[in-house]
Order: structure tokens, then sequence, then C-alpha cells
């Protein structure tokens, strides 16, 4: 019961990273103005592509440990960079900024603990 409950919290962690990554390939030119730095639409599409990569490797669970680290640094900084500005600025987008940027500290938070639960894991299955 325990495995199965763990492989749908996989699989609920992961599919939505999928999605926001071929949401990036969708709307990149909308989402290219909140990128902070030079290079847009670049950084966009290439968040798409680790989103998607990160999901991949978490449901076929291979390589999660870094995956879920770099995951994690990612959303980080997503948090602090694109969203903690909007939260700091006030007006009226403040609170979906607040929103925005508790949701990535939380996701940031999960991937943190997957890395570190995956990492005793992989170590035991490498030295195997």
């Amino acid at each position: 019961m325990n495995t199965m409950i763990a492989n749908i919290g996989r699989y609920m962690y992961a599919l939505p990273f999928a999605i926001f990554g071929l949401l990036h390939f969708m709307n990149a030119n909308a989402m290219s103005g909140m990128v902070p730095i030079p290079g847009g639409v670049f950084w966009v599409y290439l968040t798409g592509v680790a989103l998607i990569g990160a999901a991949t490797a978490i449901i076929i669970q291979q390589k999660v440990s870094i995956v879920a680290l770099l995951l994690g640094i990612m959303l980080l900084i997503f948090a602090l960079s694109i969203h903690l500005p909007g939260v700091i600025s006030g007006g009226e987008g403040m609170q979906t900024s607040m929103s925005n940027m508790l949701k990535d500290l939380a996701l940031s938070g999960t991937a943190f603990f997957i890395s570190g639960v995956y990492s005793s894991k992989e170590s035991l299955a490498d030295s195997e």
C-alpha cells in the first residue's frame, strides 16, 4: 500500500511539471517578458526542456536525486528572481506574485526532499 501511495504521489508531483514545460513552448513569447536576464525566449524554451526532462526522470525513476536537486534550485531561483520582486513592489499584482512565490517555494522544498530521499536509494543501488 505504501509503495502504491508513493507511486501515485510521484506521478502527481511530476506530471504538472511536464505540463508546465509544454506551456513554456506554447506561450514562450508571453513568458519571455518575465525573464529577468537577457535572452528571454531562449530561457523560456530551456526552462520548458528542463521541466519536461525533470518530470520524465522522476516518473521513470532515473537520476532522480540530481534531477530533483536541480529542479529545486531552479524553482528557488524563480521564486526569488521572478516572484519576490513583485511581492516587494506591492501594487495590484502583489497577491498573484505572493501566491506564485509560495507555490514555487513549496515545490522547491518538495524537490529538495525528493532529492534527499532518492540520494539514499540511488547510492544503495550503485553499491550493489
